[in-house]
């Protein structure tokens, strides 16, 4: 099993964003160092996030790192000109030395009404015809094309040609059947959010992309997923864990309630029981994460890079435990294949 760290840069503190952001950059070298296979930033475009140009805190990250692979988590091509986010992306290609892998989505916010026009009713639209373009120019040198929502191109060029020829497009899935769909009419992998709700809805949408991915005459095979968690923290005892998280996780039901948000699971015993958060000792993580992968037979999963209102050692001491002692479980029970460039 892959295991990347993601972090949708939340500022909600006194911190300026210049120290919030460069505690991102500090924590994509910590996972590094630690053993992480990946690193991500999301993309949000309105309060409490301050992650509106992943591409470039990716690109500071790949000077700062050398190993680890850099994720886009999510590029919200619903919003974005395709041909500026290749632009982007090539660059950071580049720059990373093949190190990039995007995530696409179409978002979600209602800055992106405000901000993008662009509405629930062409969203998705919107997703799809800018992930047709935006492929074609990775693969193509030249390429024409004409859609509903940006001008059309006649023999256009786009600089710089990528290194990763092609490159890896995961696409993100929370909601609905459509991305789900799109990832397998093109024999991409998918993405699980499996963050908000209970594992039941996101296992149906992962089922529905094995079986799309059959139908669109893919080996069975070679679907791959990934899925998110809500919360980790592990320490030696589940006593500890609990004692220490309860508090932080009280925190974050309260800000939830602030902006209006449903509370899924209002009380932190609810969210290990029925959530994919992980809290407690080593063995009862391993244990967990295992009964996710038998609904979902995922390869790669993701922790919350940030330390989210845990000390810098508390963070750093669970962030070690995962990968002296849970990670090395799952590794050898779950076999996964290697990322692009060959690492493994």
């Amino acid at each position: 099993m892959k295991f990347l760290l993601v972090t949708l840069i939340v500022h909600n503190d006194d911190r300026s964003p210049t120290e919030r952001f460069r505690e991102v950059v500090e924590n994509a070298v910590l996972a590094e160092d630690l053993g992480f296979d990946g690193f991500g930033v999301g993309e949000r475009h309105e309060r409490p996030f301050i992650s509106s140009s992943p591409p470039v805190v990716l690109s500071h990250i790949a000077a700062k790192t050398s190993r680890i692979r850099l994720f886009t988590a999510v590029t919200t091509l619903s919003l974005l000109d395709p041909v500026r986010a290749y632009e982007d992306c090539a660059t950071l290609d580049h720059l990373s030395d093949g190190r990039l892998e995007l995530i696409i989505g179409k978002g979600n916010g209602a800055a992106q009404a405000q901000l993008f026009h662009v509405t629930a009713e062409d969203q998705w639209d919107r997703n799809r015809e800018s992930y047709e373009l935006f492929r074609r120019l990775w693969r193509e040198d030249k390429v024409t094309w004409e859609g509903r929502f940006r001008p059309s191109l006649t023999e256009a060029e786009t600089w710089p040609r990528p290194l990763q020829r092609p490159i890896r497009v995961w696409h993100g899935s929370a909601t609905s059947k459509e991305s789900v769909d799109l990832a397998a009419r093109y024999g991409d992998p998918l993405f699980s959010a499996n963050v908000t709700n209970p594992i039941d809805p996101y296992a149906e949408l992962i089922d529905h992309y094995r079986e799309r991915w059959a139908h669109y005459g893919h080996d069975p095979a070679d679907a791959l997923v990934g899925a998110g968690t809500a919360g980790y923290y592990a320490a030696k005892t589940s006593q500890e864990a609990i004692a220490t998280y309860r508090p932080i996780y009280e925190a974050r039901v309260a800000f939830q309630r602030t902006l209006g948000l449903p509370i899924v699971f209002p009380t932190l015993e609810d969210a290990i029981e029925r959530s994919s958060i992980l809290v407690g000792s080593p063995q009862q993580v391993i244990d967990k994460v295992l009964r996710y992968h038998k609904r979902f037979g995922h390869e790669v999963m993701h922790l919350h890079a940030d330390a989210d209102g845990l000390t810098p050692k508390q963070h750093r001491d669970a962030l070690e435990l995962f990968q002296t002692e849970i990670a090395p479980a799952l590794r050898a029970e779950i076999p996964s294949r290697p990322f692009p460039g060959g690492t493994a």
